[in-house]
């Protein structure tokens, strides 16, 4: 099983930046994938997930407006599209996959009910 996180870097505030996670080793049909990040000295927290038909999306309050998840289930890859950046999105960024269920709608940013995580992709925005 591996998950791929890479599109991270270096941005200035109000840029933008794509992430990719690329599966594999599991069916990824039956997995809803999310985004998580964490910055020094603070909890892992949930950014945003997509379901395993693409047809669910969920966001942090943080986030919404300006990021945007998606999927190419045919390329088992998930995108992560960040505009308009702040510098308090600055952390390391993981993707990670869950099956999916039911459950997903209230506990998809809950890091510790994901099975598969990758090895995390910096992203700094300066301002």
């Amino acid at each position: 099983v591996q998950l791929q996180a890479s599109g991270g870097g270096l941005v200035q505030a109000g840029g933008s930046l794509r992430l990719s996670c690329a599966a594999s080793g599991f069916t990824f049909d039956d997995y809803a994938i999310g985004w998580f990040r964490q910055a020094p000295g603070k909890e892992r927290e949930g950014v945003s997930c997509i379901s395993s038909s693409g047809g669910s999306t969920y966001y942090a309050d943080s986030v919404k407006g300006r990021f945007t998840i998606s999927s190419d289930n045919a390329k088992n890859t998930v995108y992560l599209q960040m505009n308009s950046l702040k510098p308090e999105d600055t952390a390391v960024y993981y993707c990670a996959a869950t099956i999916d269920s039911p459950n997903l709608t209230w506990g998809w940013g809950q890091w510790w009910g994901y099975d598969y995580w990758g090895q995390g992709t910096q992203v700094t925005v300066s301002s």
